[in-house]
């Protein structure tokens, strides 16, 4: 079979399996290994692949795992040839374990739920060019635009802001689309979760946890730039500060 590159959301797996076994790899007759191979063939990525029992195959998962422990900076002696993806997904681990861990279990519970395999794929899951670049995978980005794309709890969060005596507008960039475009705008607006999944969990999603954006915001919010692809309002609000600023003539 043709080889396949290992995408974001394996390598996730792959090197929170190291990391909780020391920054050292894992043998291809280790019962985590046969554990991960499994996991990786059902994730719902590669589905004409995983129909090949030499697709991350505990041999290859194995080779995986010595990538990655061979990138780690501390290792004594030569890297293996992981690539790029590899040395980014340890440097990543290294400057947020915590929050690189949360993202692995998540999508592990995500799996184990079903709640993945039932999610539809999303055409902004990637970027301009097909790829994930978001540090918590391309699933879990997935699952977070499925639900945020979902009538009922849109229309929840806007009856919410009403009842608070709010305007329905961007929480980012104030636009109002009723304002604007008069009746035909009005009530329109998208949601966006504040904080990731991984963060808050993969429960039953909370108003609380979701903001009013325009089309515009929430696409820039969600847009893959520096390996990132999850903003918040604040975060959004900062950028366009920062912009006009450089923007404007010096004084």
């Amino acid at each position: 079979m043709a080889q396949i590159s290992w995408g974001r959301d394996e390598l996730l797996l792959a090197c929170a399996l190291v990391m909780e076994n020391g920054w050292r790899e894992l043998r291809q007759n280790d019962v985590r290994v046969l554990e991960l191979s499994n996991l990786l063939r059902s994730l719902p990525l590669h589905t004409n692949a995983a129909a090949d029992s030499r697709f991350r195959s505990r041999n290859s998962v194995s080779r995986k795992t010595t990538d990655i422990a061979t990138a780690h900076p501390d290792h004594a002696g030569g890297a293996t040839k992981g690539g790029r993806p590899t040395q980014n997904i340890v440097a990543d681990f290294l400057a947020d374990p915590e929050g690189m861990l949360a993202a692995a279990r998540a999508l592990r519970a995500g799996i184990a739920s079903g709640e993945l395999h039932r999610t539809p794929a999303q055409p902004d899951e990637v970027d301009e060019d097909g790829e994930s670049t978001a540090r918590e995978g391309r699933l879990l980005v997935r699952l977070a635009l499925h639900r945020e794309r979902d009538r009922g709890l849109r229309n929840r969060k806007i009856q919410q802001v009403r009842k608070l005596n709010e305007p329905i507008r961007c929480t980012a960039c104030t636009f109002d689309f009723g304002v604007i475009y008069g009746p035909l705008g009005t009530d329109y607006i998208e949601v966006h979760h504040i904080t990731p999944l991984h963060v808050v969990g993969l429960s039953e999603t909370r108003l609380e946890d979701l903001a009013l954006l325009c089309a515009n915001c929430h696409r820039m919010c969600h847009r893959n730039y520096a390996g990132e692809t999850w903003r918040t309002p604040d975060d959004l609000r900062e950028k366009m500060r920062a912009a006009r600023h450089a923007a404007s003539p010096a004084s």
